[in-house]
């Protein structure tokens, strides 16, 4: 079995310990909510420049200063898909403002 299809076979929930396991989590979601990185973009207000940098596991400062906590703390984080109620979505769109 070639990486790929490995992968693909993955499920979540995903351990996150890694920039590359962040990557991985939001690729397989995304992929498996049907959306494109510029889809994805555009509904979260992040550059899609910087979700392809996310997905291919770049250690932004960002998620080198969120993961540096959470070792710090001892927190192990994982992430499993839920279904998420649509009016969430206007707090996202609230959190985009803190972001750019």
């Amino acid at each position: 079995m070639d990486i790929n299809n490995r992968k693909s076979a993955i499920q979540g929930p995903f351990q996150i310990e890694t920039p590359a396991s962040i990557g991985d989590a939001i690729r397989r979601y995304r992929a498996q909510a049907g959306l494109t990185q510029e889809q994805l973009s555009r509904r979260t207000g992040i550059r899609r420049v910087y979700l392809s940098e996310m997905e291919s596991g770049k250690d932004t400062e960002q998620i080198k200063r969120l993961l540096t906590v959470l070792h710090e703390l001892g927190v192990s984080v994982s992430f499993e898909k839920i279904q998420w109620p649509l009016d969430r979505f206007a707090e996202v769109q609230e959190l985009r403002a803190l972001v750019h």
